[in-house]
C-alpha cells in the first residue's frame, strides 16, 4: 500500500525572500513548479501525495486538504489522526527524485529525517505518526531529534543531496539551474534566469528583458 506523503504548501505570496528577483505572481508560479517536482518525486518513490494547503489549490497529481492554521498546528493535528506510516516532505525541494524518497521511507528505524541547510528539517518519515509531533522554524532539526528521543523513537538521519537542497534565497537558484531536471528549472529558464560566473563563483542573473524591479 502506498504511503501518504504530506506536502505543506502556501499557494498565495510564497517565498518572500525571493522578492528581490521575482514579483509575487512569478514567485507563485515558481513555487507551483517546485511543488510539481516534489509531487512527481513522491509518486515515483511509492507515495500518495497529499497537499496540506493554507488556501484553496488544486493539483492534478495530488489530493488537497485545506487548513489555514500555522504549519505546526495543522501538521500535528494531521499526525494525531494518522493510523499508518507517513512522510512529511517540504514543497521547496526541486531536486527531489523517486530514489531519494524511496530510500527515506525504506528505513528500519521508527523515524527517518533529512536535515535542511541552516538547521531546518526537509523531510520526516514516521512509522507511527501518533507518537510524534513537529516543531518547525528555527533549528527544527535539533528540536525534532529531541522530540524523537523523548518519545523513545529510533532515528535514522538520511544524508541526501536531492532532499537536502531547499530553495529560499536567490543564491539557492544556482542549484536548481545546475542540478534540476524538472518543472522548477524550466520555470526559471522561462523567466530568463541563467548561471553566471564571476571571480570564480557561480551565481544567477536574469535577462534584462525579464528583470523585475
Amino acid at each position: 500500500m502506498a504511503i501518504d506523503a504530506v506536502i505543506p504548501f502556501k499557494p498565495k505570496n510564497p517565498k518572500t525572500r525571493l522578492s528581490c528577483v521575482m514579483v509575487q505572481e512569478e514567485r507563485e508560479t515558481f513555487a507551483q513548479a517546485m511543488l510539481s517536482d516534489v509531487v512527481a518525486a513522491a509518486q515515483a518513490g511509492g507515495c500518495r501525495p497529499l497537499l496540506l494547503c493554507t488556501a484553496p489549490y488544486d493539483h492534478p497529481g495530488a489530493r488537497t486538504h485545506l487548513d489555514p492554521d500555522g504549519l505546526n498546528e495543522s501538521l500535528n493535528r494531521f499526525l494525531a489522526a494518522s493510523d499508518g506510516p507517513l512522510l512529511i516532505i517540504m514543497a521547496d525541494l526541486p531536486l527531489a527524485d523517486g530514489p531519494a524518497v524511496s530510500r527515506l521511507i525504506s528505513t528500519a528505524a521508527d523515524m527517518a529525517v533529512v536535515p535542511g541547510r541552516g538547521g531546518g528539517t526537509n523531510a520526516i518519515f514516521l512509522q507511527d505518526p501518533s507518537r510524534f509531533n513537529v516543531n518547525y522554524y528555527g533549528a527544527s532539526f535539533l528540536k525534532h531529534m529531541h522530540i524523537a528521543a523523548d518519545a523513545g523513537l529510533s532515528v535514522e538521519v538520511v544524508d541526501s543531496f536531492r532532499l537536502h537542497t531547499d530553495v529560499d534565497e536567490k543564491e539557492d537558484l544556482v542549484e536548481v539551474l545546475i542540478h534540476g531536471q524538472g518543472e522548477a528549472r524550466r520555470c526559471l529558464e522561462s523567466l530568463g534566469f541563467f548561471l553566471s560566473i564571476e571571480g570564480g563563483r557561480v551565481g544567477v542573473e536574469r535577462g534584462a528583458h525579464k528583470k523585475t524591479r
